[in-house]
């Protein structure tokens, strides 16, 4: 399986674009983060997880010309706010787009995509093919899929476990029951939005002592803000196993 990261940013902490200090007039493109979200590929099977307001440019960077279904970790805006576009795929597969949410996300998908559900659809409008994610594995065109139960301030979150990795974004509390479903990853690739403190992300302190906890071959960290500093600066203090993660990179699990 080849997993690539489509966005590692986040909106929390960006600047305006007019914003001429270091990380945005920085050069190095490791600095340049669309909205976090990645896409997995298994043969012919292609999905991701989320789909942000970038996902539209995510998908045309990553020359995507098939998608079988997203995976959604929550209804915030920054991870739902490009499921609009999937009218593109509808377009070319000629059929639904299959969306795996919690009963909480499905519901506010429903509300904003509302023309999207109308007994009478205008024609052109995003298809979606909902199905709810319980606590249940997943088993998506023989590909196990775990949904792991994370802590968002008071939101529940899904982060899923493939194989030996795990993707966590958007959390600040992972109960014990969670972290038993984690142990055994060998790839962790989990949220650190900056250096300071914050209401509902790890911080950076907080995701390095989760990574250590969980002891994984390698870990990447993601849904990073425009406060958390300059990927070659942060990337000096981390441990030598764990890497920010930027928008491209491609990883073989």
């Amino acid at each position: 399986m080849i997993l690539t990261f489509l966005g590692t940013g986040t909106s929390q902490g960006v600047p305006v674009i007019a914003c001429s200090c270091a990380i945005c007039s920085s050069n190095d493109n490791y600095d340049n983060r669309l909205r976090a979200s990645v896409l997995i590929e298994n043969g012919s099977t292609n999905f991701t997880i989320d789909a942000g307001p970038d996902f539209r440019q995510q998908m045309l960077r990553e020359k995507v010309k098939k998608l079988d279904a997203i995976f959604i970790t929550h209804s915030h805006k920054d991870h739902v706010g490009g499921l609009d576009d999937i009218r593109a795929f509808n377009f070319i597969q000629r059929k639904p787009m299959t969306v795996f949410a919690d009963e909480n996300s499905a519901n506010s998908i429903k509300k904003e995509f509302f023309y999207a559900f109308s007994d009478d659809k205008y024609p052109g409008v995003p298809d979606f093919d909902l199905k709810l994610i319980t606590d249940e594995k997943i088993n998506f065109q023989d590909i196990e899929i775990i949904p792991i139960n994370v802590g968002h301030l008071n939101l529940n979150v899904k982060a899923f476990r493939i194989k030996d990795l795990t993707y966590i974004t958007d959390a600040n509390y992972i109960p014990p029951k969670s972290r038993e479903l984690i142990k055994g990853s060998k790839i962790l690739i989990i949220n650190a939005l900056r250096k300071k403190k914050h209401i509902s992300h790890f911080n950076l302190e907080e995701a390095l002592e989760f990574i250590e906890f969980i002891h994984p071959e390698k870990a990447y960290l993601t849904h990073i803000s425009h406060l958390m500093g300059k990927h070659a600066d942060v990337s000096k203090e981390l441990p030598p196993n764990v890497f920010i993660a930027y928008d491209g990179l491609k990883i073989d699990f």
